[in-house]
């Protein structure tokens, strides 16, 4: 049984980045792929908060980018060969991830509240880029932390976010 997130953090950050691509070369790929990788692991860390939740979502699957592509204007069929690493992507993760790149303050609590989490238990995570995103990161993830251009796709889930990061809430969905 799959107890890792990996796969849905993959998938999710891939969607992100093709919605959201970066402007300059592959640098700016990378900067940009790094932001929303750290904000999607985040997301998907507070969603899915212990490993019996990673397990569940690998059985029963995320449910897939259908409609995260037709909010975001990409209604077409994808192609068969990109079919499969779509379904692996999670809605609220990436609404959720949206909402962390959209609004630093946002962004801090989040990574606030995983504190305590088995996923940081293991070793010790930073997530500067999202936190504290230098010239480059920013110039390169223009598109991908617009809060007018993420607020389609921030918006289905921000009450959820906000529900979770409640002070004294505990970590459950």
């Amino acid at each position: 049984m799959l107890t890792d997130l990996s796969p849905l953090i993959a998938a999710t950050t891939q969607w992100l980045t093709r919605a959201y691509p970066a402007g300059g070369g592959a640098l700016d790929g990378a900067l940009s792929e790094a932001q929303a990788r750290q904000a999607v692991t985040v997301a998907a860390w507070l969603r899915y908060p212990t490993p019996m939740d990673a397990a569940l979502v690998g059985v029963a699957g995320p449910g897939g980018s259908a409609r995260l592509d037709w909010i975001t204007g990409c209604d077409e069929d994808p192609a068969p060969d990109e079919y499969a690493w779509r379904t692996w992507v999670d809605e609220v993760v990436a609404s959720w991830a949206a909402c962390l790149l959209a609004d630093p303050e946002l962004a801090h609590s989040g990574v606030a509240a995983l504190t305590d989490s088995p996923h940081t238990a293991v070793a010790p995570v930073a997530f500067r880029r999202l936190l504290a995103p230098d010239e480059s990161d920013r110039r390169a993830a223009a598109l991908l932390r617009h809060p007018d251009l993420l607020a389609p796709v921030a918006t289905l889930h921000h009450a959820g976010l906000l529900d979770m990061l409640k002070p004294g809430q505990p970590l459950t969905v």
